[in-house]
């Protein structure tokens, strides 16, 4: 199998690519439109102590779902799987106004994760496969700017239609959107060579398919820095209402919009620096946010964190990525990629478990709450700082 479909010269961004992008917005902005008012709707349906909950259940699926995605991914196809994944989304919004208990709703927040757990990864592995090695991490960059635009505009349109209609009405827009995405990928051709039809088969995991072995570093990474996102995703609507911020996507659309920025600019930078010294750079400015965020007693500090926090994640989610197509095989790219977000989910989800344990719904306490994912972002700092040491004396040997 070749390395790669594209030449080191050959353009990526074509017809295809652009669709594949507005397949990624539609997608984003239909599950994230809900998080700002989630742990409000929870809390109006009686169940305001499993508000960490929200976040941990969606990711713990999709972390469960990841081995899974990513052997289809490299057995029946790209496109099939992602195709699953926003068919997740419409389902289970749609079933957001049916099932309103709060057993039914963490049970639905559950099965909702499989969307993430197939979506990106399969998207990711598409990315790595239409673009020469030397440019991955530029065209993974303007990849995710789809879903970067997606997760800003998704909550501001959320709590727009919470606060103008009511939450169901938001539920359908999702499903609605979530439509659009599978729509727009029935018409994207599949990348992989010989995928096979789906089967009971195919789909069986075992011990050795978990989780690829060359992708360990960028998972510890990841791990490290996904409990800022999780913390946030949970406790930020809490912290903007606290704080006299009425639109709770606010926070949100403020840190995509920065990350999209950086993402525009600086797409190139880990093809041209590495990915271990961008992932140096981004690992303090992630550390500088949260603790911005920790802090924050103004309007003012929630969006400044908010940038800071954005121009962070602008440079880890793509150099991340990179960094783990890089190390493996092109026979394995998708289990690979799959293993890097089952890291990202672990971080999510139990640094938005830890964030509202430690929270217990008092203002006071998201100094602490926040203060732990500003913690190990400096211990990822401190790793890169490590690896990068050895990795030169290794050269100079």
């Amino acid at each position: 199998m070749e390395k790669t479909l594209a030449a080191p010269d050959q353009p990526y961004f074509n017809l295809q690519f652009a669709l594949l992008c507005a397949s990624n917005f539609l997608f984003a902005a239909s599950f994230t439109m809900m998080i700002p008012e989630l742990p409000g709707y929870l809390t109006k349906l009686g169940g305001a102590e499993y508000k960490g909950l929200i976040i941990a259940l969606f990711t713990l699926m999709a972390g469960i779902s990841r081995p899974f995605s990513g052997k289809l991914t490299d057995t029946v196809g790209r496109v099939p799987v992602m195709i699953f994944g926003s068919l997740v989304c419409v389902v289970c919004s749609l079933l957001y106004p049916v099932l309103t208990s709060v057993s039914g709703f963490l049970l639905l927040r559950f099965f909702h994760g499989f969307s993430t757990g197939f979506k990106p990864t399969a998207t990711s592995t598409y990315g790595a496969d239409v673009v020469h090695e030397s440019r991955r991490g530029e065209a993974l960059g303007a990849l995710s700017i789809g879903y970067t635009v997606g997760m800003s505009l998704g909550p501001l349109l959320g709590s727009y239609l919470v606060n103008t209609f009511s939450y169901n009405i938001m539920f359908y827009a999702s499903a609605g959107l979530a439509l659009g995405s599978v729509i727009i990928l029935y018409n994207i051709r599949e990348t992989l060579p010989d995928p096979k039809k789906f089967s009971l088969q195919v789909i069986r995991v075992q011990k050795h398919e978990v989780f690829e072995r060359t992708a360990l570093k960028p998972a510890i990474i990841m791990f490290l820095l996904a409990f800022s996102t999780g913390s946030t995703l949970t406790l930020a609507p809490d912290m903007s209402e606290w704080l006299g911020v009425q639109n709770k996507g606010l926070f949100f659309a403020w840190y995509t919009v920065s990350s999209l920025l950086i993402r525009l600019f600086a797409s190139k930078s880990s093809d041209k620096y590495g990915r271990v010294p961008v992932l140096i750079v981004s690992s303090l400015v992630l550390a500088a946010a949260m603790a911005i965020l920790a802090l924050a007693h103004s309007p003012f500090m929630l969006l400044l964190s908010a940038t800071i926090f954005g121009l962070s994640w602008g440079m880890n989610g793509p150099t991340i990525a990179a960094w783990t197509v890089d190390r493996c095989a092109p026979e394995n790219r998708g289990k690979a990629v799959a293993s890097m977000y089952i890291a990202l989910e672990a971080g999510i989800g139990i640094g938005a478990y830890l964030s509202a344990l430690i929270y217990q719904n008092l203002s006071s306490h998201f100094v602490y709450a926040f203060m732990m994912p500003s913690a190990l972002a400096l211990i990822s700092f401190g790793l890169l700082m490590v690896w990068r040491k050895k990795q030169a004396l290794l050269v100079v040997r």
